[in-house]
């Protein structure tokens, strides 16, 4: 099991966001996380990848490591195995596509030069930016820079990518081929959860669904159709 929360409390500012939470994730699982601004989202996935810390838990494992008791020193290596993608791309201005995938190689132990180059152009053909490396990030549109963007995320391919509204700055169309990309890459093996306001992708692109209510955390997989739906819109 990739992830295994049980009856996890996440709190910030000593304000208590989410209590109880069971949460899981698989090899290969594509998992969505919705509810309203501010029902605790992207504090769940933070925790993931140590950004947050888990005030506490029965249980908070990722990728094989004990949230609760885990050494800073230790979380880089956790991070090299979890791709993280933001809304905002958070891509380096002052260089280009490809010198933006080399700073992630090499900052996490890439020396040899072919390798790294050979590598880039695998993921970067993987999301169909190939003939786009040399292009600064200005010069890209919103959705090929959160293509660059996973592509930055499966460099060192990960177990696991976390993608914290990944579509929020999007046009439906281009939003609808990023969820599929990421539709794609879960079903090479590697864990994706997503957190979304996008509820209609949930129709086209199934997978396991969990909803933030009220501080809580509920599987709605089974059921998440019959939701109404304008409960989980943005305000």
């Amino acid at each position: 099991m990739l992830i295994d929360y049980q009856k996890v409390q996440i709190a910030h500012d000593e304000e208590n966001i989410l209590t109880d939470v069971d949460f899981h994730a698989e090899e290969g699982e594509f998992i969505y996380i919705i509810g309203k601004v501010g029902s605790g989202k992207s504090s769940l996935l933070k925790t993931l990848y140590c950004e947050l810390d888990i005030d506490q838990a029965e249980k908070a494992e990722a990728l094989g490591r004990n949230l609760m008791t885990i050494k800073r020193k230790d979380i880089p290596a956790l991070r090299r195995e979890m791709g993280v993608i933001f809304q905002d791309f958070q891509l380096l201005h002052d260089r280009s596509v490809e010198k933006n995938l080399q700073f992630v190689l090499r900052a996490t132990g890439w020396k040899d030069k072919a390798q790294i180059n050979e590598r880039i152009d695998e993921v970067l053909t993987d999301v169909g930016m190939a003939d786009k490396k040399d292009k600064m990030p200005h010069e890209l549109s919103g959705g090929e820079q959160q293509r660059v963007a996973i592509a930055r995320a499966i460099l060192n391919k990960p177990k696991m990518i976390v993608a914290d509204e990944p579509t929020g700055n999007l046009d439906p169309e281009t939003a609808s081929n990023i969820v599929a990309l990421l539709k794609q890459i879960s079903m090479s093996g590697t864990a994706v959860v997503m957190s979304t306001h996008n509820i209609p992708m949930l129709d086209k692109y199934p997978g396991i669904v969990y909803r933030c209510k009220d501080k809580a955390v509920i599987d709605v997989t089974a059921d998440f159709t019959k939701l109404d739906l304008s409960e989980e819109t943005e305000d």
